[in-house]
């Protein structure tokens, strides 16, 4: 089973790659997301110049192609947000990274941004939940406000942590997404899962315990995720949430084809790597058993 880590951040410095695959590849991690520094925005004045930013993700990713996979923070208040997108598209980056630190999603200048990401054709990895920067910025990261995204034609988004501590709220508008999407796919967003901790791991199960039992089809949109750092890449913490994540799966009988979606393939489909070759069961509102973990098991078996 190939496992990949779709939320690791950069720093600016001397990028060390084959540090970070060694560490990695120790605890059968195959490679993952190279988030860029942060971007200069209202709240964070000494964020990363956009040149910088690419700079530093494709120094890390150029030489590790299909193992490391530059991904670009970017702001919408940033100066040519969206032609500095169109430049990072065709520079080779593969997803765009956000974090709504002083605006809604639903903004204007966000949503223009989106668009324009949306027919790029590159996902967006997005903060979501409790926000740890010293402002009052969590107001902007309760995930319904992403429900304005349902609207955005052919964007593939992921929202981080779970939105911890909101996850009761990010599975209630992953079936919103879900209902969309199978029924008008050619216009609605698709949402993934970031299981990237955030969750204190007194919730963690009670987090996995209602995603798997929620009645959505959740098996093609759940990534697992880190939130290490690529210079110090710590495989210490990577292989504890591993394993406390791997220890409920046994408990709700996740079986091994759905543990291989999560580590790995959700992921690659999300950057557009692979193609979706599955089709997605729909909600039925007011029926939680629509979709079933059992049932599941035994289709992707």
């Amino acid at each position: 089973m190939k496992i990949f880590d779709a939320h690791i951040h950069s720093d600016v410095g001397v990028p060390v790659p084959e540090d970070c695959l060694a560490k990695m590849n120790s605890i059968g991690i195959s490679g993952g997301s190279i988030f860029s520094p942060a971007p200069i925005s209202p709240i964070d004045p000494n964020g990363v110049s956009y040149e910088t930013r690419l700079k530093t993700i494709l120094e890390w990713t150029t030489d590790y192609t299909g193992k490391l996979f530059p991904v670009l923070w970017i702001h919408p208040f940033e100066k040519d947000a969206i032609a500095k997108a169109r430049d990072a598209a065709a520079s080779g980056v593969y997803a765009f990274k956000m974090i709504c630190d002083c605006y809604y999603v639903y903004d204007e200048e966000s949503m223009n941004l989106l668009k324009e990401i949306a027919k790029l054709g590159k996902p967006v990895f997005f903060h979501s939940g409790i926000l740890w920067n010293g402002y009052v910025s969590s107001k902007f990261n309760r995930p319904l406000h992403w429900e304005a995204l349902i609207e955005i034609e052919g964007l593939k988004f992921s929202l981080a942590h779970c939105s911890w501590p909101w996850y009761d709220e990010a599975i209630a508008l992953y079936g919103k997404f879900l209902n969309a999407y199978v029924n008008r796919p050619e216009l609605s967003s698709e949402m993934f899962f970031d299981l990237t901790p955030g969750t204190p791991v007194s919730y963690r199960r009670d987090l996995l315990y209602k995603l798997f039992h929620s009645g959505y089809d959740v098996p093609h949109n759940i990534m697992f995720g880190t939130d290490c750092t690529s210079n110090s890449y710590s495989s210490d913490w990577a292989e504890n949430w591993i394993k406390i994540d791997n220890q409920y799966y046994d408990e709700f009988g996740v079986g091994q084809r759905i543990r291989e979606l999560i580590y790995g393939e959700n992921y690659l489909r999300f950057l557009g790597v692979i193609s979706k070759d599955f089709t997605h069961v729909g909600p039925v509102p007011y029926n939680a058993n629509t979709w079933s973990l059992e049932q599941a098991n035994e289709a992707l078996h």
